[in-house]
C-alpha cells in the first residue's frame, strides 16, 4: 500500500487561483498522455507517486484522454481506488468535455445534454460523486454560450464539482462565458489555455491580463510546446520520443525545421546561462510573474517530473534575459 511522503509539501509553490479560495501547485499533472489503456498501469503509479510525494496535488484529465478514449479516467480512478483515496481531499481533479467523445450528435461539443452526460460518465469511471474543477474544452459556435453555462452551473448545483472552468476560449469568447457565470454567480475560477515561449497568443489577445483582471486563474498547456522546448530534438528524433514513436497528431517532424531548431538552440544557451536545464526554463519563464497560476505538464517517467519541479528555484528573470528570449522567439 502506497503511503505518501511526510514532507511532501516542504518545497512545492502554492499559487491562488484567480479571486477563489483554491490553491494550485505552481507545478500540476496532466493525463492527456501515457495513461490509457496502451500504457504500463506500474508505471502509471510511479509517476502519480512522485507527483504527489513533492507536491502536486492536482491532476488533470479529460473524458476523452487515452487512447482509448475515457481509459485516462478509468486509469486513474482504479490507482485512486487502491492506492491513492486516502488523500484524495489533499487532491485537486479536473476533468473536461468538449471534443468528440462517442457517435452521434450528443457526444461532442458544448450542448447541456452532452456535458451532463459526459460528466456523469466521468464520474463512473474515476469512481468519484464529484471532481473538483469539471472544465468546457473549447468553444462550440453552434450551441449558443449561455446554454454551455448553464449546464456548467446546472453541475455544480448538483454537487457533481466544486468549480467550473473553461479551455480554448479566446478573450471574447471568455468575456460573454464570465457574464453568464457571474451572473449565476457559479464558482468559475479557471481558464486552461495552450501557452509557452514559442506561444504567446493569450498575450496577444488580451486573454492573459483580462483574466488576471477580472480574478480568474489560468493554467498553461503545453508549456513546452509538445516537447520542442525540451531540447530533446536539437540532435534529430529520438526513437523514444513522441515524434519517433508516431504518437501525436500535433507535432510531426515536419515541425522541426532549421528555424526552429535555431531558436531552441539559442534558447538553450541562455537556460544554460541561467544554470538550468531548457525545460526548467520554459517553465520558469511562464511562471515569472502572479499571472499564471500553475503550468500543466507531462511525464512518461518519474524523472520527467523531478527535473521539471527544480524550474521553481528559480523563476526570477532580468529584464536582459526576457528581451534576449524575446529577440530570439520574436526576431
Amino acid at each position: 500500500m502506497y503511503l505518501a511522503n511526510e514532507n511532501r509539501y516542504d518545497h512545492m509553490i502554492y499559487r491562488r487561483c484567480g479571486a477563489s479560495g483554491l490553491k494550485l501547485p505552481a507545478i500540476s499533472l496532466g493525463l492527456w498522455h501515457n495513461f490509457g489503456s496502451v500504457n504500463n498501469q506500474e508505471d502509471m503509479k510511479k509517476i502519480l507517486f512522485t507527483a504527489f510525494d513533492n507536491g502536486i496535488t492536482h491532476f488533470d484529465l479529460a473524458n476523452n484522454y487515452g487512447p482509448v478514449y475515457g481509459s485516462a479516467e478509468q486509469n486513474f480512478g482504479m490507482i485512486m481506488k487502491t492506492d491513492l483515496m486516502p488523500y484524495r481531499d489533499e487532491m485537486v481533479i479536473s476533468t473536461k468535455a468538449g471534443y468528440d467523445m462517442w457517435k452521434g450528435p450528443y457526444g461532442d461539443h458544448g450542448s447541456r445534454k452532452y456535458l451532463v452526460a459526459s460528466l456523469d460518465q466521468s464520474l463512473k469511471r474515476l469512481g468519484f460523486d464529484y471532481v473538483d474543477i469539471f472544465y468546457h474544452h473549447r468553444p462550440d459556435p453552434e450551441t449558443p454560450i449561455e446554454e454551455t453555462m448553464l449546464a456548467l452551473d446546472h453541475l455544480v448545483r448538483q454537487g457533481k464539482a466544486l468549480y467550473v472552468g473553461i479551455s480554448n476560449y479566446n478573450r471574447e469568447q471568455t468575456k460573454k462565458a464570465y457574464a453568464v457565470l457571474k451572473e449565476l454567480k457559479t464558482p468559475f475560477i479557471i481558464h486552461q489555455p495552450s501557452y509557452s515561449m514559442m506561444n504567446r497568443w493569450i498575450e496577444e489577445d488580451g486573454l492573459k491580463d483580462y483574466l488576471y483582471d477580472n480574478g480568474i486563474g489560468s493554467i498553461a498547456f503545453s508549456p513546452l510546446q509538445q516537447g520542442i522546448l525540451t531540447g530533446k530534438y536539437l540532435n534529430g528524433v529520438p526513437s523514444d520520443s513522441r515524434i519517433g514513436n508516431h504518437k501525436s497528431p500535433y507535432l510531426h517532424e515536419s515541425d522541426l525545421d532549421p528555424a526552429v531548431l535555431e531558436k531552441v538552440r539559442a534558447l538553450n544557451e541562455v537556460a544554460l546561462e541561467r544554470g538550468q536545464s531548457l525545460t526548467q526554463m520554459a517553465l520558469a519563464w511562464i511562471l515569472r510573474d502572479d499571472k499564471i497560476t500553475s503550468v500543466l505538464i507531462g511525464a512518461s517517467k518519474p524523472e520527467q517530473i523531478l527535473e521539471n519541479i527544480k524550474a521553481l528555484e528559480n523563476t526570477t528573470f532580468s529584464r536582459e534575459e526576457l528581451n534576449c528570449i524575446d529577440n530570439i522567439v520574436m526576431g
